[in-house]
């Protein structure tokens, strides 16, 4: 019995050992999350109830003026059609393909390798790929004239749209694919035999034994996402500018023209506004995975 208490106190005194350690490697990053983010955000809130260049203090009346505003209210729009277009799509399609790879289909190696290519390429290098293939003397307008179809500049029209969905899908598919196999890669291959052997079909096990495991995995992809869905606003502004066509108007935008104009007032009170909704859809989000 004395032995096994001094094992346990030791074991005690390691595992606090271990912790302090742990903690110790961990304090600088959680330093500088500290100083470049917190901080300077709990600053942004102080600052989105009053006048920054005065230090007066106005209650909500930033946020009546930002929620009036007809800009915000379309940039916010769009941004939110943005999120719910494309995000379903990436996770859907980055699932899809995680599959058969990592089932270990022929060539598997030189597909995910060919996946992962766009991340390498910067902003600035797609944006000059859009442009030649999309813009009025672009390539798809030289194709459409062999077919004495008229072209038009597609960066300023409605299909604007629909080029930056596939922009952000096709930026972040090989990321999302690599994390699907990792957590595809954690599940069992014991359960897939046995319900093989019990006569179950590929799709049986996919929707009865796969899916289910991967509800983890799904949600972290989810939130990734979501977060990779605001860096589109580089390839929009690369591409159009300013004020590019009203579909592709996003957030960003309006937070780089008030920036512009010096409206910190505005751009404090939007930042609060857009960060509470986005806290409050990851927090619904996550209390959901978790009741399942």
């Amino acid at each position: 019995m004395v032995s096994l208490y001094y094992f346990r106190l030791s074991a005690a005194r390691g595992g606090r050992s271990r912790d302090r350690w742990g903690l110790a490697f961990v304090l600088p990053s959680l330093a500088g999350v500290l100083a470049f983010y917190v901080l300077p955000y709990l600053d942004v809130i102080r600052s989105g109830f009053g006048r920054p260049m005065t230090g007066e203090y106005t209650g909500l009346s930033n946020f009546r003026q930002v929620l009036g505003n007809p800009a915000f209210c379309l940039a916010a729009a769009n941004t939110a059609r943005m999120m719910g277009v494309s995000v379903p799509i990436l996770v859907v399609c980055s699932l899809m393909l995680a599959v058969p790879l990592q089932k270990g289909i022929q060539g598997g190696t030189w597909y995910k390798s060919g996946l992962l290519i766009p991340m390498a390429i910067p902003a600035a290098s797609v944006v000059l790929l859009w442009q030649c293939i999309f813009a009025r003397q672009g390539f798809l307008n030289g194709l459409l004239h062999l077919f004495g179809i008229p072209g038009t500049d597609w960066m300023n029209t409605g299909y604007a749209f629909a080029i930056l969905v596939f922009s952000y899908v096709w930026k972040n598919l090989g990321y999302s694919v690599i994390l699907w196999i990792a957590a595809l890669e954690g599940i069992p291959a014991e359960i897939h035999e046995a319900a093989r052997i019990d006569g179950a079909g590929e799709w049986v096990i996919f929707f009865r034994i796969t899916v289910p495991n991967l509800f983890s995995a799904f949600f972290t992809i989810t939130v990734l996402s979501l977060i990779n869905s605001f860096k589109v606003f580089r390839e929009a502004y690369l591409v159009a500018g300013d004020y590019p066509d009203e579909s592709i108007y996003m957030l960003q935008h309006l937070f780089n023209n008030w920036y512009r104009n010096l409206d910190v007032d505005k751009m404090a009170a939007g930042a609060v506004l857009s960060g509470a909704v986005l806290l409050a859809l990851v927090s619904l989000f996550w209390k959901r995975w978790e009741g399942k």
